[in-house]
Formats: C-alpha cells, structure tokens, sequence
C-alpha cells in the first residue's frame, strides 16, 4: 500500500523543525524537505523559508488540532 504524503507547512528550519517535533511526540510521522539548503549546497540561492513540513495524508485529521495550534503560538 503506497502512502501519499500532503504538504502542512512551509517556513523557516527553526519553525518547521519545531513543529515536526510536536507532531513527533504525538507519534505522527513527518517529513522534511529543505530546499533552502539543498539550493547551497548547490551553489545557488533561495529563500530562507523555503523549508517544507509533509505528513501522510491518512494522519491529517490527527495533525490538524497540532498544526493550529502551532499556527495560532506563531502569529502572537
């Protein structure tokens, strides 16, 4: 069975780090794609936010409370 994963966020290292964490500790397995640092390593540039946070689309409705929140401690 293939299992389709679904972009939740995109931001800096720092945040998408954090929440990856977050979703850890609540047994959600996330993967991140960096393209900021895959651009350097490349010899080229991109923004600092070009970090992504991607989750398998069948753990979305558990990640959606988490990610909300997250979003929400964010913007204050």
């Amino acid at each position: 069975m293939e299992k389709e994963h679904i972009k939740v966020f995109t931001g800096t290292s720092i945040l998408v780090n954090r929440l990856s964490f977050l979703l850890d500790e609540a047994e959600i397995a996330s993967l991140i794609k960096n393209h900021h640092e895959s651009a350097r390593l490349g010899g080229f540039g991109s923004p600092m936010n070009a970090v992504e946070l991607f989750i398998y689309k069948s753990d979305t409705e558990r990640a959606t409370t988490i990610i909300e929140d997250f979003k929400k401690e964010i913007a204050e």
